[in-house]
């Protein structure tokens, strides 16, 4: 198990998890988000390779229309 810290909130998860893996576990859409890891922009094409580690601080950041 990696801790780690998402979004101020400490969790735990399976060794190896991705930045998509975090997504797909939450139920969010990766054309949605903006994703912060360890206080760098992550590019979307990088979310299925960008694994995490333990201490790793990642905030994500959901788009929300309106008017």
């Amino acid at each position: 198990m990696a801790k780690i810290q998402l979004n101020g909130k400490k969790i735990a998860l399976k060794q190896n998890f991705s930045v998509l893996d975090v997504l797909k576990k939450y139920k969010l859409s990766k054309k949605k988000v903006a994703i912060e890891l360890n206080g760098k922009i992550i590019p979307q094409n990088k979310y299925n390779s960008k694994k995490l580690k333990k201490n790793d601080k990642i905030e994500i950041v959901q788009f929300i229309g309106g008017g």
